[in-house]
């Protein structure tokens, strides 16, 4: 009998603290996030001293859930001057309370912060450098990106210009065209609602890197090859890039 009370009182032990965990996490104000990340108490309380301990960038919490997809939208919560940092909320819980596991993490953000002098000065050097973050990622590395416009202003005028308008042409029609199509089904009565004319395409391209030496290298690249297919005529750079199959 006593063994019976033994079993249910330690149940019902289990039971309260497991309800005391839950009701300690909930969502919270934590600034710019990916998701809906919830933090502990302590998880928060951390997180705080963290991003004051690093005031000099910008920290996005990231959910659990969305960890894969947190780089693919780095240019909406991008920032021109500081660097920003990815970082979950599952890796920000375990920091609140495992002393090394915290050192090992800390370290990967110093060691960048510690780089942001050279990114400020890519940044200032090289045109089209919209956003530069980091990821703290799940095997204790950190991975780098930089979000970069696709078009150059710096680079040929007289060429960007005639892009521009051509694209914008193109956009032209296609909203024409798209609009006359929901003309007709709304005439036919078939008009859906997730039916809309679509969306201007993101101006932008997210490099990505496994360290700020490999993400200068990129960025260096990347306003390389924009350099030389604003210089070259649509002839050249044809040469050697196709075959005309026409006969």
């Amino acid at each position: 009998m006593s063994n019976i009370s033994e079993i249910t009182a330690a149940n019902t032990g289990a039971a309260l603290e497991a309800n005391k965990t839950q009701s300690a996490t909930k969502p919270g104000n934590y600034g710019k996030t990916v998701g809906k990340p919830q933090l502990s108490e302590a998880g928060a309380k951390y997180y705080e001293e963290l991003k004051k301990k690093y005031s000099g960038m910008d920290f996005v919490l990231v959910s659990k859930d969305m960890k894969e997809v947190a780089k693919q939208n780095a240019s909406s919560y991008g920032n021109a001057n500081r660097m920003v940092v990815l970082i979950d909320e599952e890796k920000i819980e375990r920091m609140a309370t495992d002393e090394n596991y915290r050192a090992k993490y800390e370290g990967l953000i110093a060691k960048a912060q510690s780089q942001m002098p050279q990114l400020k000065s890519v940044m200032a050097n090289q045109p089209g450098v919209k956003t530069i973050g980091m990821q703290v990622n799940d095997n204790g590395t950190a991975s780098f990106f930089a979000v970069m416009s696709k078009s150059n202003q710096d680079m040929t005028e007289k060429l960007a210009a005639k892009r521009a308008e051509k694209k914008a042409a193109e956009k032209a029609e296609a909203k024409k065209e798209a609009k006359k199509e929901q003309m007709e089904k709304l005439r036919e009565g078939h008009l859906d609602k997730s039916d809309k004319v679509p969306d201007d395409d993101e101006d932008y391209v997210i490099l990505q890197a496994d360290s700020v030496e490999e993400l200068v290298k990129k960025i260096e690249n990347y306003n390389f090859s924009l350099r030389a297919d604003s210089v070259q005529t649509p002839y050249e750079k044809s040469i050697g890039q196709s075959i005309d199959f026409k006969g």
